[in-house]
């Protein structure tokens, strides 16, 4: 049986929840150098799926996947440096990884980058390039990276300050249910940036974010309630 034929096989025991035969399946391949096969197994290490688990063995799988340029290998890496899983906690680690997923194009990657150089950790806080591997993740449906980067507008931190382009990314995240970006556009709308100022769409979207458990929203909303401002 070829390579691709078996793992399609291995895939099909992983669905059906047969994980020790389709470890065996993909160990096989791994030992062969199949690279997905490695990052793989690294997984099944991971999470404990047919196997004890073990985050040494997690990570042994996952470095050898990520040094042949496998991506998910290298964000899962990230993840483990981050957490301190199997080793010492190292977010510049957790940094290198996640940046080396993010070039080779992984969404969620490039999001947590953008959030690490928003924050500083684990890399000297950069807000240009928060901005550019937000956009990165935006362009690849991260929704929560649209709302990211409309904060860094709002107060134009790495980028021009633009109120509008700020309103537009809150509200492609909002219309997406991020509770976030709800809770940004309402107060857009109540404040009069990048869009008239409408009270009756600040409320409408302050609910929203309330309903979907943003706390603050909450507290406002539970507070208009208490002066009689509003009735649900």
């Amino acid at each position: 049986m070829d390579k691709e034929a078996l793992k399609a096989q291995a895939l099909e025991l992983f669905n059906s929840k047969s994980y020790e035969k389709a470890l065996r399946l993909y160990l096989y391949l791994a030992n062969r150098g199949d690279l997905t096969s490695l990052a793989t197994v690294g997984y099944f290490y991971h999470n404990g799926l047919g196997v004890a688990q073990d985050y040494s063995k997690a990570i042994e799988y996952y470095e050898k996947a990520s040094n042949g340029g496998e991506y998910s290998s290298s964000f899962n890496l990230g993840l483990m440096y981050l957490r301190g899983l199997g080793v010492e906690k190292d977010s510049v680690k957790a940094h290198k990884y996640y940046l080396k997923s993010a070039i080779k194009g992984m969404p969620q990657a490039q999001f947590d980058v953008a959030l690490m150089f928003e924050n500083g950790e684990g890399c000297t806080q950069n807000y240009s390039e928060a901005a550019f591997w937000y956009e990165e993740a935006a362009k690849r449906g991260n929704v929560e990276a649209f709302n990211n980067l409309g904060v860094l507008y709002k107060e134009g931190l790495g980028v021009e300050q633009d109120y509008k382009k700020a309103y537009i990314l809150f509200k492609q995240a909002a219309m997406k249910n991020s509770p976030q970006a709800q809770f940004n556009l309402g107060a857009m709308y109540d404040q009069g940036l990048g869009c008239e100022t409408n009270q009756e769409k600040a409320l409408e979207w302050c609910r929203k974010a309330s309903f979907n458990g943003h706390q603050k929203a909450k507290d406002i909303m539970h507070r208009m309630q208490q002066d009689g401002q509003i009735v649900f």
